[in-house]
């Protein structure tokens, strides 16, 4: 029997509260591969439309790249579609531990575990090794995957202001009691773009006798001299103990994820991690694709010296012609406008203007916070970004915050 028609009209008044709001998250669908120009069907029924798409992960612009593709045929053909089995039953080949293999020597690491995405790896990452006598000490931002892991562990929980090291301090000196303390925090932050003081973190974990875990899913691939990630930016390559990242944003784009550190910690993990024990292996198709992936990016840092060269210039001219930036070196570059209904207008208008980005606003981010967040991709040629520059340039003029401080913002559009 169906719930009630009373029980169904509160859910449509929820959701008819949340249009109103100006909150209603419209899902566009896409035609074509994933890649810098794309065709997108916005909204459901209307034409498919073709448009460069600036709000992917796909940093290194792999996710089509055609010996990623040619590797997932290769793994389809040789090891068939899924492995319908858990690993530690029948599931893992061989091609799962060279893949652990390849990830550890990458990231500098002493060993890895795969999971089926970094959200079930940060399900994994506090629970399977902590307990009631120990805590965790996280970033007040830190990713929803994250403070979900951290809810289903048994650990003690508190936290410290958004990348406060002062404060981060006073929280360690305060938990010198418990058994183990654990710092929490992601790399870079998915919604600013802005990096992990590591080097800070590292130092203040081993005067505290302190384990140190990072989300560096927004890294991995591109961030460090040779895309290592947020510890080889920072300069702490070894001095992490634990680190979460996926292969669905630079190394691939399509799912799956890690734990990478200490040997005995990943050796917990295969005994006692719930998403690991209870979870299908990732399809053969994900590992051989994924492998030659490393590869790519091991042997050179063409794909990644680009993006950075995007980056810098999409940056700088943005913040040239007005708009209201997040300072950074990130290729998450998010466009501050504050109101919810402005982000998603500003949004639209670009779409009929042939670029696709989305508007971020509650609960994604905090209240007041909306924005549109740009990513930038090394499959972006220099005449992607103009264009896109160009579109918010005109679209800019048009709601007038082009040079306008965030305080005229708000006293135009409100929060």
């Amino acid at each position: 029997m169906a719930y009630s028609s009373k029980t169904r009209e509160f859910f449509e008044t929820e959701l008819n509260g949340l249009k109103e709001q100006g909150l209603f998250k419209e899902e566009r669908y896409i035609h074509s591969p994933q890649g810098a120009e794309i065709e997108v069907e916005f909204p459901s029924g209307a034409d498919v439309k073709p448009v460069i798409n600036m709000c992917a992960n796909n940093y290194l612009g792999l996710s089509s790249h055609p010996e990623v593709l040619n590797a997932a045929r290769e793994g389809l053909e040789k090891r068939g579609y899924g492995m319908s089995s858990v690993r530690f039953i029948c599931g893992t080949q061989d091609i799962h531990r060279e893949l652990e293999n390849k990830l550890t020597k990458f990231l500098g690491t002493e060993d890895t575990i795969l999971f089926s995405s970094c959200m079930d790896a940060n399900a994994a990452v506090f629970e399977a090794v902590l307990t009631k006598d120990d805590i965790i000490i996280a970033d007040r931002l830190d990713h929803a995957s994250i403070i979900d892991g951290i809810r289903l562990a048994s650990a003690q929980q508190d936290s410290y202001k958004h990348l406060d090291m002062k404060h981060l301090e006073s929280k360690l000196q305060m938990h010198q009691d418990k058994h183990i303390r654990m710092i929490a925090t992601d790399g870079v932050f998915s919604m600013d773009g802005d990096i992990a003081p590591l080097d800070v973190i590292c130092d203040l974990a081993e005067k505290y006798d302190a384990m140190v875990m990072i989300d560096d899913s927004h890294s991995t691939g591109f961030l460090g001299k040779t895309g290592r990630g947020t510890h080889e930016h920072c300069g702490v390559v070894g001095r992490i103990d634990l680190i979460t990242t996926t292969l669905g944003k630079a190394l691939g784009g399509a799912s799956g994820g890690c734990i990478s550190g200490r040997k005995e910690l990943i050796e917990m993990y295969r005994q006692k991690g719930r998403p690991y024990l209870f979870s299908n292996a990732v399809p053969p198709v994900i590992i051989n694709a994924a492998n030659r992936v490393i590869d790519l990016i091991s042997q050179t840092t063409e794909r990644r010296d680009k993006l950075e060269r995007n980056t810098k210039y999409f940056r700088e001219k943005m913040t040239e012609a007005g708009f209201g930036i997040r300072p950074g070196v990130h290729p998450i570059v998010p466009i501050m406008l504050y109101n919810a209904k402005l982000a998603q207008d500003m949004a639209k208008d670009l779409y009929q203007e042939g670029i696709y980005a989305v508007g971020f606003f509650f609960p994604v981010v905090p209240k007041g916070q909306a924005r549109i967040r740009v990513q930038l991709s090394a499959a972006h040629e220099k005449e992607h970004i103009d264009r896109a520059i160009e579109a918010f340039i005109k679209i800019g003029k048009k709601y007038d915050i082009l040079g306008k401080t965030k305080e005229q913002i708000i006293e135009k559009y409100g929060l």
